[in-house]
């Protein structure tokens, strides 16, 4: 038999707002024989209790949102004929919601995660020289915002689409307006360059983005459900020049984040002229295969066919491998378009796939479409994903105008780095540790912090009222190029030994104006020092005009 019951996620404890949590419990032998390995189980939850016969509780052997396998948790829960059984199961539910609730202050939601200090200058790094590359073109960012109307994204993204169907954040506000979480930035984009009139001026207009977007998946590697994503998008033109321009910038990004070994895939979809030709011929051979299909594809079929080609089920993918492909029934304008794109990007040594099986997953894309693929990470190999939407900006309310654009995954971006072993820079360390003695020291101390930080230096000093020995170890784990320490004869002189860390060579330094000269003297060694390093048997004495 099981026990089922809910319990209220919240209370004295948590302080959260009451959520109901149901659960069931299951002993091995029923209640009569309580020993052993009970199941309970919650939703998107596993764990197993064990009911000691020498200890009169249970203990949680196993509960990942509090910990994972080695954290236990103890219950005191008595079963005993002198009490009523479902008091006892209502106390022990009423304690596994307290430590849920606590659970769910200290853990991510599924499928997000963290940016640690160790790894936000790898992020800064891609950020950085993702708008650099794209400000070389031309292109300016801009910003959206986080959520927009539920339309925009249905209309736009297209309500056949994975995303608009199984994947988007969608909630009604206070007002009892539809609202989504953005799963991709550009219709948001569209939406703004629409809103402010941005086409009235010169053309082509060029923008680009660092967005964070929400998608409900199944989270895996370089797949989550919130996740980052740089785009770059071009109104205005319909000439090939601009395929290749955008696809261009993307490989040049690549080039210089140092990722290689990328193919890239292309393909025309076609423009909604072709398309019916293509559409028949899609329905007429996914219509002998409509026991095979999964549901979803079912209401593709009817409605847009190319869905079909994007679907993951297994079975799905199998028949649309042997499918007709869209290639064999462009229009003569959609052809020459394409060629003029293979040309363009064959006169600039750039090679390429042609890929018949590329539809990309949004409604949106017409003619062009392409993709960067990565071997080196996995299934979700796709690093940057783009194409023309010569359409768009006329279905969401604005005038026709050809356009086209791309977005990578900055996380999956950051595995193909790793992949690839490619170098990041280093962050900037501690110059300088001011290790005070008292509190005279450290009132002198702060004081020099802070001058030292308006010339540039990275300084820290101590606000844990450490021994001299220990800050000594803290200024060691910093990386500190140099230290000075201050106590009752240095602030009696006005001086101080600035050491130098890398090669133990100290200096006396007065702690008024020089003590900036002496700190830029070290520092410029320090760089001329590791040059020489690199250059050997080069005359760097002479040329920088000091000893070395």
């Amino acid at each position: 038999m099981a026990l089922s019951g809910a319990i209220w996620i919240g209370g004295i404890l948590s302080g959260l707002r009451l959520t109901e949590y149901p659960l069931t419990l299951r002993p091995p032998g029923g209640l009569a024989k309580p020993m052993g390995i009970w199941e309970l189980s919650a939703p998107d939850q596993s764990f197993s209790l064990r009911r000691s016969p020498f200890a009169r509780r249970f203990r949680i052997s196993r509960l990942p949102f509090s910990g994972g396998i080695g954290r236990f948790l103890l219950f005191p829960v008595l079963f005993s004929a002198s009490r009523d059984r479902e008091k006892e199961f209502s106390y022990f539910l009423r304690q596994i919601g307290e430590t849920i609730a606590m659970s769910l202050l200290t853990k991510a939601p599924r499928g997000t995660q963290d940016a640690l200090p160790a790894d936000t200058g790898k992020w800064r790094h891609i950020e950085k020289t993702a708008l650099e590359t794209a400000a070389l073109r031309g292109f300016r960012e801009i910003r959206i915002p986080t959520f927009e109307h539920t339309e925009l994204f249905s209309r736009g993204v297209g309500d056949t689409t994975d995303v608009v169907q199984k994947e988007m954040y969608t909630f009604e506000d206070k007002g009892g307006r539809s609202i989504t979480l953005r799963p991709e930035g550009t219709a948001g984009v569209v939406r703004s360059v629409i809103e402010n009139s941005l086409l009235a001026g010169p053309l082509p207009l060029r923008v680009c983005y660092l967005v964070s977007c929400f998608r409900y998946e199944k989270p895996q590697a370089g797949r989550l459900r919130e996740f980052h994503q740089f785009g770059a998008e071009m109104f205005g033109s319909a000439s090939p020049a601009a395929d290749v321009e955008l696809i261009s910038m993307a490989a040049d990004l690549f080039r210089i984040l140092g990722i290689d070994g990328l193919t890239l895939k292309l393909n025309s979809i076609g423009c909604p002229t072709c398309r019916k030709e293509y559409h028949a011929a899609l329905k007429a051979y996914f219509s002998a295969h409509t026991e095979e299909l999964c549901g979803t594809c079912m209401t593709r079929l009817e409605k847009n066919p190319m869905r079909i080609l994007d679907c993951k089920s297994p079975i799905c993918s199998e028949i649309a491998a042997k499918a007709p492909v869209i290639t064999d029934y462009l229009c003569d304008e959609c052809r020459e378009h394409f060629e003029g794109v293979k040309g363009m990007l064959t006169d600039l040594g750039q090679p390429f796939v042609v890929d018949p099986t590329i539809v990309r997953g949004l409604d949106y894309y017409t003619k062009t479409v392409f993709e960067f693929v990565c071997d080196r990470i996995g299934a979700q190999g796709t690093v940057c994903g783009g194409g023309r939407y010569d359409g768009l900006v006329a279905q969401l309310g604005g005038p026709e105008t050809p356009a086209l654009g791309f977005a990578m995954g900055l996380e999956r971006l950051l595995l193909t780095m790793d992949a690839c072993n490619c170098p990041f820079p280093e962050d900037k360390k501690c110059d300088l540790y001011i290790a005070p003695l008292g509190a005279a020291a450290a009132r002198k101390a702060s004081t020099l912090a802070e001058e030292l930080r308006r010339e540039g230096f990275s300084v820290e000093t101590d606000v844990m009222g450490r021994s001299l020995k220990a800050q000594m170890k803290y200024a060691d784990k910093l990386g500190a190029s140099m230290t000075l320490v201050l106590g009752e004869d240095e602030l009696a002189r006005n001086c101080a030994n600035l050491k130098n860390m890398s090669t133990g060579e100290t200096r006396e330094v007065s702690l008024g104006a020089d003590l900036v000269s002496a700190i830029y003297d070290v520092s410029i060694s320090d760089v001329i020092g590791k040059i020489s390093d690199s250059f050997e048997g080069a005359d760097l004495k002479s040329l920088f005009g000091m000893e070395l």
